[in-house]
């Protein structure tokens, strides 16, 4: 607000010929009081939170420009947010790598195998853009959001019933579902993922005891083995508990990831051994591998509404940006040089290529045991969408009882979903396919359509048309891949 909170009225009585509140001094006002006295045209009246939506933007502009503000400055929704326990960008930017340089880094070899040596460059560099486009449409679509309805932050969720809400009046209806959608679409994500990583855990442990004990079992076996530790790391709700195990995981999967880039880059063949670009019918497998590994929209909310400056998040080149950048460029390097080392023996991780070696048997070992330690954190997401659904339902003095034996079933569920599909490489497909196309671009291409549809968009509704085709690439994504998943998994069982 400004200091002479009179010369504030004047410039609006000159722009618009605003009403100046009687009774009025320089002491500085709050954003909720002004609002609340403040008439423009005689239409907007800002005391409701949802009208400022629905004015029209342009006067609203003509405001700002007169006040030498920008439109967000109506509302700043980082001002109302706990900035005691904020998050610095140099703290925000290592969160958002953290949570997309995971283990999906080491299923872009076999990403590659499906594209090819230069397809696969240029599709992951093209898919990096538009999970980053998407990103920025989510982030950006939850702060103009949050400022329509004067609310500090959104989630994913929130940020798509707010999106219906304040949008056309004739979707308004579907805000409910949106929000259940996106909570089904975190979910799925989330919990197939980690059915994914059970998979993946099996076949590590397998392929060690197989080479160094010689001892040869079903991947089954294994798979319904592991849910000895991982029932009573999963069942854990305190994430204070689970730091030690995440800090644990790090310093794993930190030196597991390092050894397997050595490795990898070792002794290289050279290019021509290879398929520069794969069979088309292996694209639709290349793509959902590459947004398996990549897509990490569902951590990118919570990580920007936690900034000290969150409008450092978007932007040239923001953190957001950064961040990409880094993870496209390696992911790429890996995906490249993990296909050019093993070519067409490339397994679904690049770990499980490593050879007999005492040192790639301990990398196996412990990637794996980083991602057992982080299974708790990572069920954390899958099991509160599901606890807000079935905890009303539960006595009040069986909350807690109730809670941990539903988080056991569903630990329980994804071991026997692991134990229906064993295989590693179609199962990720399948996962990115269906989870990560419906929750990493169409959920953000509609959400901005329906945010800026009464304010327009732009020249040629530019991006209503952009956004229509991102759509399209979702559902191509889904359905293609999926097939391609299904078939490559019934040929597994045959």
């Amino acid at each position: 607000m400004p200091k002479n909170i009179a010369k504030y009225f004047m410039k609006c009585r000159d722009v618009y010929g605003c009403a100046i509140p009687k009774n009025m001094d320089n002491k500085a006002m709050s954003v909720d009081n002004m609002s609340s006295t403040v008439s423009i045209n005689g239409d907007l009246n800002t005391a409701s939170t949802l009208k400022l939506a629905e004015n029209d933007v342009i006067q609203r502009n003509k405001l700002n420009e007169a006040l030498g503000r920008s439109d967000t400055e109506l509302y700043i929704p980082s001002d109302y947010r706990d900035k005691s326990i904020g998050t610095p960008d140099s703290g925000a930017l290592l969160h958002l790598l953290k949570s997309s340089l995971g283990s999906g880094i080491l299923a872009m070899p076999m990403a590659f195998k499906n594209g090819g040596l230069v397809f696969g460059v240029i599709g992951s560099i093209l898919t990096g853009l538009l999970c980053t486009h998407c990103v920025h449409l989510l982030v950006y679509c939850s702060q103009v959001l949050s400022v329509r309805t004067k609310r500090p932050s959104l989630g994913f969720a929130e940020t798509a019933e707010v999106a219906f809400q304040t949008g056309p009046p004739r979707y308004k209806y579907l805000a409910s579902f949106a929000r259940e959608f996106v909570h089904a679409s975190l979910f799925a994500t989330y919990y197939f993922g980690n059915t994914v990583y059970v998979v993946f855990m099996a076949q590590s442990f397998q392929q060690v005891i197989e080479n160094v004990f010689h001892f040869d079992l079903n991947i089954r076996l294994y798979i319904l083995a592991l849910a000895v530790p991982l029932v009573p790391l999963g069942i854990i709700r305190t994430l204070k508990v689970l730091v030690p195990f995440s800090a644990i995981a790090t310093a794993f999967i930190m030196f597991g990831l390092s050894i397997t880039l050595y490795y990898t880059f070792l002794d290289l063949p050279s290019i021509e051994t290879r398929d520069y670009i794969a069979s088309p019918a292996k694209w639709p497998l290349f793509f959902s591998t590459v947004l398996f590994a990549m897509e990490g929209i569902g951590t990118v909310l919570p990580i920007e509404n936690s900034m000290l400056n969150p409008h450092h998040f978007l932007g040239c080149p923001g953190v957001l940006n950064i961040a990409m950048t880094v993870v496209v460029v390696l992911y790429a390097s890996v995906g490249f040089c993990g296909y050019l080392k093993y070519g067409d023996t490339t397994e679904g991780s690049i770990t499980l290529n490593l050879g007999k070696t005492n040192l790639a048997e301990v990398v196996k070992v412990l990637v794996a045991l980083s991602i057992l330690f982080t299974y708790g954190l990572q069920f954390t997401v899958p099991s509160e969408i599901a606890w807000k659904r079935i905890g009303p339902k539960v006595s009040e003095k069986n909350q807690e009882k109730g809670y941990y034996i539903m988080r056991g079933l569903m630990i329980m569920g994804t071991i026997i979903i692991a134990i229906i599909i064993p295989e590693l490489s179609p199962f990720i497909s399948l996962v990115g396919s269906v989870c990560f196309s419906i929750l990493g671009l169409f959920c953000p291409a509609v959400i901005e359509t329906i945010t800026l549809y009464e304010e327009g968009f732009g020249f040629m509704r530019w991006r209503l048309w952009k956004n229509i085709i991102i759509t399209i690439l979702a559902l191509f994504a889904l359905v293609s891949g999926s097939y391609s998943s299904i078939i490559e998994i019934i040929h597994a069982y045959q």
